[in-house]
């Protein structure tokens, strides 16, 4: 079945048996011995092979075990709501449109001058103001660079710092871009248990005692469960972290505009590989893809250099847009005024859910509260459906296993539409004790 005379030509006959379904997830590939022998070949050549299909995500080496066949990539759930369902649409993850500004007033702002092949990645006055913002955020002084967004920036930070392969330990459930990331990016998701305090600093010592040489970390406003780090745990993650100075940490704080909770620091001058990732599709759209990236010499020109086999620079018509909402006068007031909005938001549907009896869903940060549950979500999600409500169905956010939970985007919801909701929420858990 298998073929090929070069290590290149039986990859691809291997890979196309997967793709087929000839060969199954947890199938032992042939003794890399007898396959040389049938194919003619040098022992060395199957090897290659084999490990190329290791490395790329295809199949799993288990020393004297064999090479097996790893399952093959499914599609990942992906960010957005349905602009078409008849329902309330709870399930999107997105801000609410009026507490964005008013991009079109800025548009004046943007340089008439042409930005060409040399010229600074960063705008200058721009770079000056993200020094300023972002040095509380790190241990020791930095660099910063713009990416497209908070998930563009950790795919490069870990395809400049790793191999596919390596393993990533991330928070279980995790962000949904994220496990997507790592799947098609070729690296193993080592996960992580999170609670309301955030990351758990025992489960993630186990997963860097177990080999991950990265970390990604969301320090507040979790997707999909809206829990931000305790001061106490974050404390007890420097610990952990620095006995683990060779992993590269990775700060995911993409909801630091608007945030309600207190910054805590995980980041020590032990660790020799960081980057905190601050992004503005929360505060100024999902459209406006930018991310501000601070991160230690080394990390940084790792990245400049992934940059420049890309894009090169986030674009400057981008970037004089971000500058002149982020130094407006009125930017700060709006901002409060937003953050104090989602923060209302969280408090008004659990307190709601809690005059219906529901305990355990208590109000987090950011655009999302989570509400877990006993088995699968779907009987919920479906119950919510028939009464006027589309939500996200947790499964697709766990890592190890299916996370049982429902992720409810609060920043459309009335009053009454909270009211009404909690009341639904009521009825469809009562189907779990049925």
């Amino acid at each position: 079945m298998i073929d090929g005379k070069s290590a290149s030509e039986i990859f691809d006959s291997i890979r196309q048996h997967i793709t087929s379904g000839q060969l199954a997830k947890g199938e032992t590939l042939p003794p890399v011995r007898f396959l040389a022998m049938r194919l003619g070949v040098n022992r060395n050549t199957v090897a290659a092979a084999y490990k190329r299909l290791v490395t790329s995500g295809l199949a799993l080496s288990l020393g004297r075990n064999g090479t097996v066949i790893k399952a093959t990539p499914t599609p990942v759930a992906l960010e957005g709501g349905n602009p078409h369902t008849p329902l309330t649409d709870l399930s999107g993850g997105n801000p609410a449109t009026d507490k964005l500004p008013d991009l079109g007033r800025y548009l004046s702002h943007i340089s008439r001058t042409p930005r060409l092949y040399g010229d600074a990645p960063v705008s200058p006055a721009l770079y000056d103001w993200a020094q300023g913002w972002m040095q509380e955020a790190i241990p020791t002084a930095g660099e910063i660079d713009l990416t497209n967004g908070a998930v563009d920036a950790i795919e490069r930070l870990l395809s400049a710092h790793l191999l596919p392969g390596d393993s990533v330990a991330v928070e279980d459930p995790c962000f949904l871009s994220s496990i997507s990331m790592l799947r098609y990016s070729g690296f193993h998701a080592s996960p992580v248990t999170i609670d309301s305090e955030g990351m758990q600093a025992d489960a993630l010592e186990r997963a860097l005692a177990a080999g991950a040489r990265a970390v990604i970390l969301t320090p507040r406003a979790h997707n999909p469960t809206g829990y931000s780090l305790s001061a106490a745990r974050a404390a007890a993650i420097r610990q952990v972290l620095s006995r683990y100075p060779q992993a590269l940490v990775i700060v995911d704080d993409h909801f630091a505009l608007l945030s309600a909770a207190d910054w805590h620091p995980v980041l020590t001058s032990d660790t020799r590989h960081w980057a905190v990732i601050r992004s503005m599709s929360k505060a100024l759209g999902p459209d406006l893809r930018l991310a501000f990236v601070a991160s230690d010499t080394a990390t940084s020109a790792k990245l400049r250099l992934r940059l420049n086999a890309g894009s090169q620079w986030v674009s400057h018509l981008l970037q004089d847009l971000v500058y002149a909402c982020l130094t407006d006068e009125a930017f700060p007031q709006q901002q409060a005024l937003a953050r104090q909005f989602y923060a209302s938001q969280q408090q008004k549907l659990a307190r709601a859910l809690r005059s219906r009896g529901i305990e355990n869903a208590p109000p987090g940060d950011g655009l999302n509260l989570w509400l877990p549950l006993p088995a699968a979500s779907q009987t919920a999600a479906f119950s919510l459906a028939k009464s006027g409500w589309l939500v996200r169905e947790g499964e697709a956010f766990g890592v190890s296993a299916p996370a049982h939970g429902l992720r409810i985007t609060i920043s459309t919801l009335s009053d009454n539409d909270i009211t009404r909701l909690a009341a639904d929420i009521h009825q469809a858990l009562s189907l779990y004790q049925e």
